[in-house]
């Protein structure tokens, strides 16, 4: 019986080298020059660390920040901007977290969606993945266009295709 498991994973390599490519740009702009603005990526949390002077730049940062996931295929969709807080020494931050996973209400947004279709496919929950089963590969396949057409809080990943 044909599958394939739907699933919102992000490559924390490309994250990395993304904000690495940020940073680059960042050194490189005339309006950052002998600015503290710091931006990090935590691996182990999967969050990003924006710090500096003023809201302009925090905004700059973050649209250059999109530009550089955008340039290595990572959906901006992943970015979950935080609220800006003041610093100590009278900068401001912004935690960015990225989002893996498809929480329950989406999970249950999209099997809604599948049951919709009328097509003899079924689809289980699986923690945050979805497994999508049926008969004919082409009713998988239509699955698969429906769910690129839907506009989610999440970007979805087609995995694990078996035939």
């Amino acid at each position: 019986m044909p599958e394939f498991d739907i699933v919102n994973k992000v490559d924390l390599q490309e994250v990395d080298n993304a904000v690495n490519g940020a940073l680059r740009e960042i050194a490189k702009r005339y309006d950052f020059r002998g600015s503290k603005t710091e931006l990090t990526f935590n691996k182990k949390d999967q969050s990003l660390h924006i710090v500096t002077e003023d809201e302009m730049k925090i905004k700059a940062v973050g649209d250059m920040l999109s530009d550089s996931f955008v340039k290595r295929g990572i959906n901006t969709k992943t970015l979950d901007y935080q609220t800006i807080e003041p610093t100590s020494q009278g900068m401001i931050k912004r935690d960015v977290k990225l989002l893996q996973g498809i929480d329950a209400d989406t999970c249950r947004i999209i099997a809604k969606a599948i049951k919709d279709t009328k097509l003899k496919v079924q689809a289980k929950i699986q923690g945050d993945t979805l497994r999508v089963s049926g008969k004919k590969i082409d009713d998988l396949q239509e699955i698969i266009q429906l769910l690129n057409g839907m506009d989610l809080p999440v970007p979805l990943q087609f995995v694990n295709m078996k035939r």
